[in-house]
């Protein structure tokens, strides 16, 4: 049996945070469990982009500031960091409020903007990585996610996490490489088998649901989950939220490469009842995940388009910012200005679409949304 804990917390005010966390991990075995006295130990929040903790995109401040101050009381070195989608690693700190806090409790910002070449011998997807220097010059990690949808594994959580531990655009190069979810879902948890964290305390407090990871709606979860199985944290939100952990693939290869259970019965939840946090109601895709085809051709481009979900730009919301073309990872460019014209939104040509959603993922104003074909509708696939 492995444990997950559930602590009720209803603000972001720092005490009631911290009393949350505090009894969190007593629950599943106290903070010298997971770190010794001297350690260095990388604190790994979400830090998708620069965004201010009120848009529930990054991993709140209050969360961060609990975790740290528990653990450098017990004589832990800390440092922290994340890689972005977009923009630098220090900026995103500063947006997010993560800077200041570590500022003041003198935690230095660890090197995500260089990597250096690791192997997995026994792995699912995908043996080799390039891993950022700061998750790799330390003893051990605490990832610290955030609960939100997303597009392309339907949930971000536990094991998608550490995808921020690849540096800079390297991450889009995994998207072009492996357009199908299912594959990308397997590359996730290789990459969290290499890196291994030793505890992952999930911001729930306020979660993000719908048009996720960026562009959804807060929601209050009114939740700390706190767990050292990534596969049993993220299968538990899951059943909090009404979502069939089974078609997340993250989840479902996690515990095929052993990384953890999603089993209810081999999963003790401790601490408060997990009935006060079930959502129904919350908005989530919660249809299984159709493979991407990507095969080259007329024949395997028809079928994609008219089968798997595509992204549309709202052009009303639209400011023409061109960041859905600068991630854009194909060659050439999948969303680009039509005739160089950069008054108008940019357009698709979905022939080059490899359905990795990541100008949805960053579109900072929220104007990307996923279209169902109108295939797939009629025929309920």
């Amino acid at each position: 049996m492995v444990k997950v804990a559930l602590v009720r917390c209803e603000s972001y005010d720092d005490n009631l945070v911290l009393e949350a966390v505090k009894w969190g991990i007593e629950l599943i075995g106290g903070v010298k469990r997971f770190a010794g006295k001297g350690e260095t130990i990388l604190l790994k929040p979400n830090l998708l982009v620069a965004e201010h903790p009120k848009k529930c995109v990054t991993t709140h401040p209050s969360v961060f500031r609990a975790v740290a101050y528990l653990f450098q009381k017990a004589g832990v070195v800390l440092r922290y960091g994340d890689s972005p989608a977009i923009g630098s690693p220090g900026r995103a700190a500063k947006k997010s409020g993560l800077q200041e806090v570590a500022d003041n409790l003198g935690i230095e910002l660890a090197d995500f903007k260089n990597g250096r070449a690791v192997t997995l011998e026994k792995a699912l997807q995908n043996k080799q990585f390039t891993i950022a220097n700061g998750a790799l010059d330390c003893d051990g990690i605490i990832s610290l996610p955030k609960l939100k949808t997303h597009a392309l594994e339907r949930f971000t959580g536990c094991v998608k996490n550490q995808f921020g531990c690849v540096p800079g655009m390297l991450k889009g190069e995994f998207h072009f490489k492996i357009p199908d979810a299912h594959q990308f879902g397997k590359m996730l948890v290789d990459l969290n088998t290499y890196l291994s964290p030793r505890l992952y305390i999930m911001d729930g407090i306020q979660a993000m649901e719908g048009n996720g990871p960026r562009g959804g709606k807060p929601r209050q979860m009114n939740i700390i989950l706190l767990s050292a199985d990534p596969i049993a944290l993220d299968a538990t939100v899951c059943r909090m939220i009404d979502l069939n952990p089974e078609i997340v693939p993250t989840i479902k290869f996690g515990k095929e490469a052993g990384s953890g259970s999603y089993l209810e019965s081999e999963i003790e939840l401790v601490g408060d009842d997990i009935e006060q946090f079930r959502s129904p109601s919350f908005e989530v895709k919660r249809k299984p995940i159709r493979a991407y085809n990507p095969e080259k051709g007329a024949i395997g481009r028809f079928f994609n388009n008219r089968l798997v979900a595509k992204p549309v730009i709202l052009n009303d919301k639209c400011t023409h910012c061109g960041t859905c073309i600068s991630i854009c990872p194909s060659d050439p460019k999948a969303v680009n200005w039509y005739q160089g014209d950069k008054e108008k939104p940019p357009v698709y040509n979905y022939d080059l679409c490899i359905r990795c959603y990541c100008c949805q993922e960053v579109c900072p104003d929220e104007s990307i949304t996923l279209k169902t074909p109108f295939l797939r509708k009629v025929f309920r696939l």
